[in-house]
């Protein structure tokens, strides 16, 4: 016999049984760091780390040489006999864990089959010297620090402990080969263009950065496997890049030396472009080309400042053309740019840069001013990545090389330009600035990203065509077998794109429109980002910011769409229409006739009467009686009598009920899928009008499994038919069940014509083609 206990152990999220089990039980307990209510507490604090840093690029060798002094602040409570240091370019050994343990799926196509990238990212990262080679690390004072490199992390054994208030510095050199992002994927990289002989560098994850040390996990050091992202401290950035003189650099920051690197021609145009109504050319197309023909052998230094960032990203190529436009509303002041390869046009210089400028307009109304001086978009090799004030996105259109002024592209590429850029500068708020552990949970930041990503997109045109963030795009996952929840560390994700960025979208979005509604949601949804806005939240802030800002217990919600991989199915089984029975034999005798009338005849009697079939009672009357002329429907004087007897047991308002005419509906649900959700009902009378009722998720407490629901409406209103979530806004995976009366599948039938088999005689004959 087993014991609560152990059905609680075998169950602990309470799957099975009680869906609106409150998650207090496993939330981590508030403390004077992170409230019950889901903000920071008085006590909260966070480390920070500043980066004075040195760094030249070799575009012959792609070849990166830095040197960094890097200024450590301890605000936690706590004593440090160590530092982590991150080396996420580790990830590019030969024999690095995430390079190792990348397994490989030879079934996801095809059997015994490979795609060519994936294939060649195999041989070459099996070759390739990535990594950091370290020759330096040193103390303030030059003097060399005792360290260790685990894997992507480096510990830093201090030779005094750092005390809680105290601020220590040291100093790491290195250098490192650029990968070519093409062969190695990743976020960063270099792209080479053939037919120019050039190279165009994004360069990210470049330094040793500071591991994040905090009160919940301690020194967050995880191994960077490849998936799960950052974990970073805030600090201020001093920058200097060592490039070709006719290369154009882009990064995080405010470039401090414009007069050392820039034509005066193009800082006039930035000036302009501050207080432009649209982008302003400041390396024009005529610009790029030529400095795609030279080869400066000199070198310039641009320096760049950051402050109150969490990382630093960089782009240099001499290909880039670059717009910029000013944007100022609120509390924002920023300078929108692009940076992209001639190849990038007619795409880039028409959406990048407005891009860029409508998804601060939308953020900032729904978490916060955006606080940055410039926000950046690249054009190069990388699909779509985010470091702060700058992002690297993909999409180019068709070049015909016959004649490279004929270029086009597909809907798919427009649109995917413009939500990339969409997502990865929204990204500058989740988790750039609401600092959230992408190595720990990656819906964090790709989740909440891709929920205002979709908020964004429908605010550029009618019918955009959004990959995510309606419930019904989220269906085909939730009924999928291979999928974990949510709540799932970045690394065992399964289905990444649909777990981590598409469900926690669809459920947020259904939150807004169908069970808070907008005016709750978006209130507590920018209370949690501006609670948590440079400060490092947990999902259970998250969820509690939630539900405080808006005065409603999600328990339930976060439990199931979260916690569990349950899906939405709830059928509407049946509809009863009931009317009130008014005691009175007088009245109810007929109706039960009437009701026994309406069934139909069984068969044996129907082929009696076919076959005129002769009784006995025909033949003698004389057998009939009483019976023969009266049914159980007939009323008797005791029928009468008991009607009586009963009405003077009841109350006048008993009394009244019975004389209600109103007609009585009974729906029956069952929950097939295990998400509870609200049931949103469409109901169609007979007299042609319609209802749209919602009923609150809470129907379901008493049983999660099946639940019904009375309608009482006026005896004009007939019901005709009933139709649960006529929007599909719920995620439901079979919507068949949601029709009553059900209604006819419609389908088509596709037909197809069996292929041949070879012939291998007639293919021998074939004349061989001539290799161009």
């Amino acid at each position: 016999m087993s014991s609560i206990s152990d059905s609680f152990a075998a169950d602990p999220l309470n799957v099975t049984g009680d869906k609106f089990r409150q998650l207090e039980e496993l939330l981590p307990t508030p403390n004077s760091y992170r409230t019950a209510s889901g903000a920071p507490g008085h006590a909260y604090w966070q480390q920070q780390a500043d980066y004075d840093i040195k760094v030249s690029l070799d575009d012959e060798q792609q070849l990166i040489t830095a040197s960094e002094t890097i200024t450590y602040t301890n605000n936690s409570p706590d004593t440090l006999r160590y530092l982590w240091v991150q080396l996420d370019q580790n990830r590019f050994k030969p024999d690095s864990s995430g390079n190792l343990a990348t397994p490989v799926d030879l079934e996801a196509i095809a059997p015994d089959t490979i795609p060519f990238k994936s294939f060649r990212r195999a041989l070459v990262s099996g070759e390739f010297p990535g990594g950091y080679q370290i020759t330096k690390v040193a103390d303030a004072r030059g003097r060399e620090l005792r360290h260790t490199i685990v894997d992507t992390g480096m510990r830093i054994d201090l030779p005094q402990p750092l005390a809680s208030g105290s601020s220590v510095s040291f100093q790491i050199d290195w250098a490192y080969k650029v990968i070519e992002q093409k062969a190695l994927g990743g976020r960063s990289g270099y792209e080479y263009f053939e037919r120019d002989d050039n190279y165009l560098y994004e360069i990210a994850q470049w330094f040793p950065r500071m591991a994040a040390y905090n009160d919940v996990s301690g020194w967050q050091n995880k191994q960077f496997l490849g998936r799960g992202e950052f974990a970073l401290e805030f600090g201020d950035y001093r920058v200097a890049i060592e490039v070709p003189a006719d290369h154009i650099v882009a990064a995080t920051g405010v470039l401090q030396n414009p007069k050392d690197v820039l034509t005066s021609k193009q800082r006039e145009r930035l000036r302009r472009a501050r207080t432009a109504s649209k982008p302003v050319m400041i390396v024009t197309k005529d610009e790029a080309l030529e400095n795609e023909k030279s080869r400066s052998t000199k070198r310039k230094t641009w320096v760049f400042e950051a402050e109150n960032v969490r990382d630093f990203s960089w782009a240099s190529s001499r290909k880039f053309l670059w717009d910029a436009q000013g944007y100022k509303k609120g509390g924002t002041d920023t300078m929108a740019m692009s940076f992209y390869p001639e190849e990038g046009t007619p795409l880039w210089d028409k959406y990048s840069t407005e891009s860029i400028i409508h998804t601060i307009d939308v953020y900032n109304r729904y978490s916060f001013d955006y606080p940055y001086p410039v926000s950046i978009s690249v054009n190069g090799p990388v699909g779509g990545m985010e470091y702060p004030m700058i992002t690297f996105n993909g999409p180019r259109p068709e070049i015909d090389e016959e004649d490279r002024s004929k270029r086009t592209y597909s809907r798919r590429t427009k649109y995917g330009l413009i939500s990339v850029i969409i997502h990865e500068v929204g990204h500058n708020y989740y988790p750039m600035i609401i600092n959230s552990d992408e190595r720990q949970w990656t819906w964090m930041d790709e989740g909440l990203n891709t929920f205002v990503q979709f908020l964004a997109e429908q605010e550029w045109e009618e019918k955009y065509p959004s990959r995510r963030g309606d419930a019904r795009k989220i269906v085909e996952y939730m009924k999928s077998e291979n999928q974990v929840p949510i709540m799932t560390n970045s690394e065992s994700v399964l289905q990444l794109g649909n777990n981590a960025y598409g469900k926690p979208a669809a459920a947020l979005n259904i939150l807004r429109e169908s069970i808070m509604g907008r005016e709750l949601f978006d209130f507590a949804f920018r209370e949690y980002a501006q609670r948590w806005k440079f400060k490092r939240p947990m999902p259970a802030d998250f969820f509690r910011t939630m539900e405080d800002a808006s005065g409603m217990d999600l328990d339930w919600f976060w439990r199931g769409w979260f916690y569990t991989t349950d899906n939405v199915d709830i059928s509407l089984d049946a509809v009863r229409h009931y009317t009130v029975g008014t005691q009175n034999p007088e009245v109810e005798g007929p109706w039960k006739r009437a009701q026994h009338n309406r069934e139909p005849e069984t068969v044996t009697v129907v082929e009696n009467r076919t076959k005129k079939l002769t009784r006995i009672v025909d033949a003698k009357p004389e057998l009939e009686d009483f019976y023969n002329t009266h049914d159980e429907f007939d009323v008797s004087n005791a029928d009468r009598n008991s009607y009586q007897s009963k009405l003077e047991n009841l109350e006048d308002w008993e009394k009244d009920m019975l004389k209600v005419e109103s007609n009585v509906y009974v729906l029956d649900f069952s929950n097939i899928g295990g998400l509870v959700m609200p049931l949103f009902l469409r109901l169609e009378y007979e007299d042609g009008s319609v209802e749209d009722l919602r009923i609150p998720a809470e129907i379901w407490t008493r049983n999660a499994k099946k639940t019904s629901k009375m309608l009482v409406r006026d005896k004009s209103k007939v019901l005709k038919s009933v139709v649960l979530d006529p929007h599909w806004e719920t995620a439901d995976v079979n919507v068949e069940n949601n029709f009553y009366p059900r209604r006819i599948i419609k389908s088509r039938l596709e037909l197809f014509k069996d292929e041949k088999q070879r012939n291998l005689m007639k293919d021998w004959d074939e004349e061989l083609k001539e290799e161009d």
